[in-house]
């Protein structure tokens, strides 16, 4: 039996090649778009799968009034903390990340991803310990514990375990060699704990370190967290009052109200409300859009299958008649259909993975990931789509020729029924439904990220290059270290100044990356408001074009400007709500200070983020100065390679240790919707496929309903009907079908992406071209399917289907 069915499905593709093709490729094409998507969705829901701690360990994150969630905290909640039932353990963090060189004979090998936390880091983040113990692998602050990766660039073969390795200008002893066995929200290659000194700091700010911890119960996680809200509300707002002389309902209203969220672990990766942890969050609205549309064409590639099988059945209404006639039941033959699309969904799923396997490396390098086609969990999903495929595109098709009446088709007039017809109408629209809903989708994203793209700014950083600076750590130690920093730059400062190309240099503790948002207190009139408070050195502003809208720039020749000047920008302005703000004093880190200008208000967070109230002031004040990390320099546009290469040269002089790091500001701003370009991209390439898709299904389905009009068509012409006459008859029913297929369209698409629009602070209004340019697209590529095989059809010769009548 199987063999004779084998033999009808060759005899069947032999015969119908063309379209056989157009299924299966339509089919591989859907299944290799939701293979891509799965391995995505994979990848991003691991983070953490590893950890047995997930569900036990929290974040603390403190939100305060308007401002953004920080990932910051206060050292004074430790006690409290530790006298809590419910805690099981506290972890304090320095700032996640840092970078430097580790020298091991001689050796230097550069690593960005360093970590300093406390002791009983490995309890909460238990990574498999190959070589040495955990206990003791960051046991004090000459320990240092190592990712296996860096193990063997730093030592190849040898054995670390208590080699000596310099880092941060000190020694310490490798203590540890550990694995990291699967996608973390910590993934450190090296380990190091010198807390110490700033848990016994007595630092009493609000905002101090990270903050973890491993809770006995996490239902009652809600009264740990109600407790720290309590510390931070009552007790530190009574202290500063008291400190401030105000009192506690004064303060509060200056200050604001404190809200402390403590996030686990287990939701971090793709729910969390902040990039809280160094391997920051993923894009879980891309995750849900990419699942989506892949979900959207794998339905179209099933219904573009069903469409064809049913209308390809009329050519097999015979061949199912001859059967049941000899015996076969109604059974029969749905298993031999349902056979059929096995091996057609087979095919397309082999075709699907050679797809994917070839196309892997540019889908890793679109999503930076290192996805691969090996995964247990993978292939489960894999089978699952075979099975729902079958299912879906191979039942109703089955079932459908199964009930053909025997005597009906056997006399050869089963053409002239209508049966099945209005199902491969109704999916048709639904065709044209997905496809409109595609082109006028990408359509609206391409324009939103065009206009992203060409907004004005507020700064011009086209030509302007940031340089990383890398001062020695014994520069940042000892009470002139923020004086010897800036000696240090103005030297840079002047030798880059020397080089041809170069027009000017500055430097400010200002990105463009969209990372830094972080927010301070400014007093106006005893009043406490909530900005950016940047600090500056000369230049900054001119050097980017950023305009100053009232009163004046600093100025080098006035001392008073690195004493106790302020500019605030636009937005600032009406927070504040000053009236005449030339001469006016704020009160900065409890310092007065006199604003001098206005500047329009500027770019510097992602666009989905509306320019924050922000001040500056010269670097010099405050002893800013020691932190400064980078130079800015801006470059003659005629010349900006050689400029460069000069630069370069200069770097290989002023930093022997650390290797020439740069990025242009546009470009470091254009990073901060990558993600969204990454969107249109996306949205773009799947346009491409559904209209494929869809126009496959197209060309199929209108040459077989042109094939069972020749007759008609053959009896129009002898009776002496136009070409014109015929086409516009033939095409008519497919111009219906577009255009209620575009209606159904319209309220999912503009609801849809108006939601999408919601996340851009800055954004486009939906306007009604890419509707109208929409339907004009698709009625253009229906109408040239349609008329295409229509034509065909009229310059038949008619003789063909006249000689039976």
């Amino acid at each position: 039996m199987l063999k004779n069915w084998i033999n009808i499905f060759i005899y069947h593709f032999k015969n119908n090649k063309f379209f056989t093709v157009l299924n299966v490729l339509g089919l591989s094409i859907g299944i290799a778009g939701l293979i891509f998507a799965l391995l995505y969705w994979n990848d991003e829901q691991s983070y953490n799968d590893w950890n047995p701690e997930k569900e036990n360990v929290y974040q603390v994150l403190v939100k305060l009034s308007d401002m953004p969630a920080l990932s910051d905290c206060a050292l004074f909640l430790k006690p409290a903390l530790d006298q809590d039932p419910n805690v099981k353990s506290i972890l304090y963090a320095d700032s996640w990340y840092q970078k430097d060189k580790i020298i091991y004979k001689g050796k230097k090998e550069f690593v960005d991803k360093i970590i300093n936390v406390e002791q009983n880091f490995f309890s909460f983040f238990p990574f498999t310990i190959i070589k040495g113990d955990a206990i003791s692998g960051i046991k004090d602050d000459a320990s240092i514990a190592i990712s296996d990766i860096t193990a063997k660039r730093i030592f190849g073969n040898e054995n670390p375990i208590g080699k000596q390795i310099k880092c941060f200008d000190q020694l310490f002893s490798v203590r540890a060699v550990y694995h990291i066995p699967g996608n973390s929200s910590i993934a450190p290659n090296v380990i190091i704990n010198k807390m110490k000194q700033y848990t016994t700091s007595g630092l009493t700010g609000p905002f101090v370190l990270k903050l973890l911890l491993k809770v006995k119960d996490p239902s009652k996680v809600d009264l740990t967290r109600q407790k720290l809200e309590r510390i931070y509300n009552h007790d530190f707002i009574a202290r500063i009052a008291k400190e401030a002389g105000f009192t506690v309902e004064v303060m509060t209203k200056k200050v604001g109200h404190f809200t402390v969220i403590l996030e686990p672990l287990s939701k971090a990766r793709l729910h969390s409300i902040i990039d809280g942890y160094p391997e920051t969050r993923g894009n879980y609205q891309f995750l849900i859009i990419m699942m989506g549309l892949s979900l959207l064409i794998l339905i179209l590639s099933i219904v573009n299958y069903i469409n064809l099988a049913t209308a390809n059945a009329v050519k097999r209404a015979k061949e199912v008649g001859v059967r049941k006639i000899s015996g076969a039941s109604k059974g029969d033959i749905v298993n031999q259909f349902l056979f059929e699309t096995v091996l057609t969904t087979t095919f397309s799923i082999l075709l699907a993975l050679v797809i994917v396997e070839l196309t892997l490396p540019y889908y890793n390098n679109f999503l930076n990931k290192n996805l691969v086609l090996l995964a247990s969990q993978f292939y489960m999903q894999l089978i699952l789509i075979f099975i729902i495929t079958i299912l879906t595109a191979g039942l109703f098709p089955a079932i459908y020729i199964s009930n053909f009446e025997t005597f009906k088709v056997l006399k050869g007039n089963f053409e002239r029924s209508k049966n099945g017809i209005w199902l491969r109408n109704g999916m048709l629209i639904f065709q044209f439904a997905i496809a409109a809903f595609f082109i006028i989708g990408s359509n609206i994203v391409y324009q939103q990220i065009k206009y992203l793209q060409n907004k004005d700014l507020g700064f011009k950083g086209d030509q302007v290059i940031s340089v990383s600076l890398n001062f020695p750590a014994v520069d940042y130690q000892g009470e002139n270290a923020s004086q010897n920093i800036y000696n240090k730059y103005n030297i840079i400062k002047q030798q880059l100044s020397k080089i041809k190309g170069v027009e000017q240099v500055s430097t400010g503790l200002i990105t463009f990356d969209g990372s830094d948002n972080s927010i301070a207190g400014v007093l106006y009139n005893d009043e406490l408001f909530k900005q950016r408070v940047i600090p500056l050195d000369f230049g900054i502003f001119e050097m980017l074009n950023i305009k100053i809208i009232k009163g004046r720039n600093f100025d080098r020749k006035l001392a008073s400007d690195t004493i106790n000047s302020v500019i605030i920008n636009e937005s600032a302005l009406k927070l504040m709500n000053i009236k005449d703000p030339i001469g006016k004093e704020l009160l900065i880190r409890e310092q007065k200070l006199k604003i001098i200008g206005i500047i329009q208000d500027f770019n510097l967070l992602s666009p989905e983020l509306k320019v924050p109230p922000i001040a500056f002031y010269n670097i010099k004040m405050f002893g800013m100065t020691q932190n400064i990390n980078k130079v800015y320099a801006k470059l003659k546009q005629d010349d900006l390679e050689n400029t460069i290469a000069n630069i370069e040269k200069l770097w290989s002089k002023v930093d022997t240790e650390y290797p020439f790091q740069y990025d242009f500001v546009d470009k470091e701003y254009a990073r901060t919707y990558e993600s969204y370009v990454k969107q249109k991209n996306l949205f773009s390439l799947l346009n491409i496929v559904v209209i494929l898709i869809a126009l496959f299904g197209l060309f199929a389905l209108a040459s077989y309903s042109i094939q069972r009009r020749m007759k008609e068509i053959a009896i129009r012409k002898t009776l002496g009907a136009d070409t014109n006459v015929l086409l516009k008859e033939l095409s008519k029913q497919y111009i219906l079908y577009c255009t209620i297929g575009f209606i159904i369209a319209l309220f999912p698409v503009y609801y849809l992406l108006n939601k999408w629009l919601e996340n851009f602070a800055f954004r486009i209004d939906i306007s009604i071209i890419p509707f109208v340019l929409g339907f004009i697209i698709l009625l253009v590529l229906t109408l040239i399917i349609v008329l295409s095989r229509a034509y065909s059809a009229t310059k038949t010769d008619v003789l063909r289907y006249l000689k039976y009548e």
